[in-house]
């Protein structure tokens, strides 16, 4: 075993990324609140907001010692129950040179923004006390015995060789799937296809994806839980493959539209850091630049799609998060190579065609998991406090309804509450001032 030896630096690095990662959730309501429709932009930002105190709390009571404590394949124990035996030495199961409290603190961060990133599919129309009942039993039930599976001491896909550096099946895939469900079962906005749809304030998605951007450099290169060689890669790896996919979503709006739009952009990048996340710290800057494009174009091919079914998957969660998380975990499992990093491992290219099969095992897994055990979950919500507002409560708008604030008070904006958001984008109008319009057929 590692000999333990407490080190500063690499104590500093685990702690800065724990804030960064943090800031993540920050931008993640910046970004998804200038999506959506002015009456439910509070609502929109404080689905990530609150996840910040409620799943602070479980991971410190209950999360991470489901999740990483000493237990089986399948699950963790629960003698790190309240962070007990949870101490300030390091714990070289994980670490030999960080505090096992920075640890745990580092992670938690993951599992605050990972259903955070639900939320995006199933925005304006879904009860907040509801929501944060979803919140506690997704992070326990579904979260955190994933976590273990792929990360934790002992768990059955760790075990069977599954690499996944950073979560793009423990945070991306799971939610993505995840969104998926939750659209599917709480159905279409009142509203929805009967308008066209735009976002209400695109510099806040701007400055949320700049947020994510930056955040996300803690994100991956944090958790080499390190500050070495291959955090450094992690951070290259993740510029750009962001970078790649910015310019690729660029390219494509460009071809399809003859303009660049700034939620293209913004959705772009944030699709190259999704992808990259599952090989951060195991292939090439080159191979990171090529998942960055190959991530842009499954998400971007998925949105034209999508727009085209009744499916209301508000902010395209699925498509941004599910199916960029899924080709990233598939490409480490071509790109991987212990040039990079000797305690990863060996991808198709390298050699070593097992592995794909074993990142394919990991994707079906987590999918089955997450969208099965979300369903039950949301099923429960529904029978006992109810998942979904009343038609009122939509039409006027869930910053009134759910919080009785609003987030433009006494403007136009704030009146005029119609508006909404989409990555695909159009003309901004109200559904229920202005007398409906048919929504235009979406091109390709």
């Amino acid at each position: 075993m590692t000999q333990a030896t407490l080190s500063s630096g690499d104590t500093g690095w685990v702690l800065m990324s724990s804030a960064l990662v943090l800031l993540m959730t920050v931008g993640l309501a910046f970004f998804y609140g200038g999506l959506v429709r002015p009456k439910n932009a509070l609502n929109t930002m404080m689905m990530s907001v609150v996840a910040l105190g409620v799943i602070g709390v479980q991971w410190m009571l209950v999360g991470y010692s489901i999740a990483f404590s000493p237990g089986n394949s399948w699950l963790g124990g629960f003698s790190w129950l309240g962070l007990h035996n949870v101490g300030l030495e390091p714990n070289p199961t994980y670490s030999a040179t960080i505090p096992l409290q920075a640890h745990a603190m580092f992670q938690g961060m993951f599992a605050i923004i990972t259903p955070a990133l639900i939320s995006g599919a199933i925005v304006e129309r879904l009860r907040f006390r509801g929501y944060i009942v979803f919140l506690l039993l997704w992070a326990t039930l579904i979260y955190d015995p994933l976590a273990h599976w792929v990360w934790g001491s002992g768990g059955w896909l760790l075990k069977r060789g599954a690499l996944d550096f950073a979560g793009g099946t423990v945070v991306h895939i799971s939610a993505g799937v995840s969104a998926l469900v939750a659209a599917w079962f709480l159905g279409p906005r009142r509203d929805y296809r009967r308008v066209p749809i735009a976002p209400h304030n695109v510099p806040l998605v701007l400055l949320g994806a700049g947020l994510l951007w930056f955040g996300w450099f803690g994100f991956n290169a944090g958790s080499a839980l390190a500050a070495n060689g291959l955090a450094a890669l992690a951070f290259v790896n993740t510029n750009t493959a962001a970078a790649a996919a910015l310019v690729t979503w660029a390219g494509l709006d460009l071809a399809r539209t003859g303009k660049i739009t700034a939620v293209g952009a913004a959705t772009g990048l944030v699709v190259g850091l999704v992808g990259i996340t599952p090989a951060a710290g195991y292939v090439t800057p080159m191979s990171g630049l090529l998942i960055g494009v190959l991530a842009a174009g499954v998400s971007y091919t998925a949105i034209q799609i999508r727009s085209r079914t009744k499916l209301d998957d508000a902010l395209d969660v699925f498509s941004c998060h599910g199916l960029a998380g899924t080709a990233g975990a598939l490409l480490t499992g071509v790109f991987a190579t212990k040039l990079m990093n000797p305690a990863g491992g060996d991808g198709l290219l390298a050699g070593n065609a097992g592995q794909m099969g074993v990142q394919l095992l990991a994707v079906l897994a987590t999918v089955a998991f997450a969208g099965l055990g979300t369903l039950g979950i949301l099923k429960l919500v529904d029978v006992t406090i109810g998942a979904r507002v009343d038609v009122p409560e939509e039409s006027a708008g869930l910053d009134l309804s759910q919080h009785g604030e609003e987030a433009y008070f006494g403007s136009d904006l704030g009146s005029a509450a119609g508006t909404g958001g989409s990555l695909g984008g159009s003309v901004v109008v109200d559904a229920f001032v202005l007398e409906p319009t048919p929504a235009p057929a979406p091109s390709v």
